[in-house]
């Protein structure tokens, strides 16, 4: 990971404030090398560490990962094994690059269900990174979005029997504060890799107009030439947000 843009890598007119990727592939990157599942994730920690780096040198403020699903827990107990061994080797590993690069660390979702050695290391990272600006990276762990809406109509319904607030003044912009993600701006770009075209239960509210872009290429095999067919593909788009085309592009 670099702390400053390589000189041959010149800043793209467009760039996406905010990324959120689906890492999707792993298990099957492993499988067509006659591996372990286990050794697919490995592989795709190299790609986390590629594509943060990737970030910072395009100017990426935001970059948010859906590392672990609250659906990923119907998994083989040996795989979850492993992932959770991977988790806590890659936080005792990674922070020390990320903080001297200036990345924020947060992880969302419901992190009680983790050991308490994995969620003191998790706040440990996240208030050691507290103060960086350069890149927030969100990492989502036993997160789903239909959780979070979930867990925002609760908060919300809490906030009205405290009267802090109107239940008849609930709407979009009243409640979007109880979701999670709600201090950064919403995902301008959407990565999914592995050859699905699904956002699988991620960030179901907060990628309502984000642009959507799905590759073949297993999580494990994306570099700096992947993120970039991603990057051109979105500087081509017309961000609409529900309204009508401008006249230069008609449609």
């Amino acid at each position: 990971m670099t702390s400053r843009p390589a000189p041959h890598v010149a800043m793209r007119a467009i760039v996406p404030g905010h990324i959120a990727i689906v890492m999707d592939g792993n298990g099957r990157w492993a499988r067509r090398r006659a591996q372990p599942r286990s050794f697919g994730h490995r592989a795709g920690q190299k790609a986390v560490r590629a594509t943060v780096a990737w970030c910072l040198r395009n100017g990426v403020g935001v970059l948010t990962l859906f590392a672990f699903s609250s659906e990923n827990w119907k998994r083989p107990s040996t795989e979850v094994g492993a992932l959770m061994d991977l988790f806590l080797k890659a936080l005792d590993k990674e922070i020390d690059e990320l903080h001297k690069n200036q990345v924020r660390v947060r992880f969302i979702g419901e992190l009680s269900a983790f050991s308490e050695a994995i969620r003191t290391r998790m706040q440990h990272a996240a208030i050691r990174t507290a103060s960086n600006a350069r890149l927030t990276l969100n990492v989502c762990v036993n997160y789903g979005g239909r959780w979070d809406a979930a867990q925002a109509a609760r908060r919300a319904a809490e906030a009205v029997a405290r009267g802090e607030l109107d239940a008849a003044m609930i709407d979009e912009q009243t409640l979007a504060p109880y979701f999670c993600l709600a201090d950064v701006p919403a995902p301008d770009l959407f990565i999914r890799t592995g050859g699905e075209h699904r956002v699988s239960n991620f960030l179901l509210w907060q990628l309502a107009y984000t642009e959507l872009y799905f590759t073949n290429t297993l999580w494990p095999d994306v570099d700096d030439a992947e993120l970039d067919r991603a990057l051109d593909d979105y500087a081509r788009r017309e961000r609409r947000f529900g309204c009508a085309p401008t006249a230069a592009r008609g449609g």
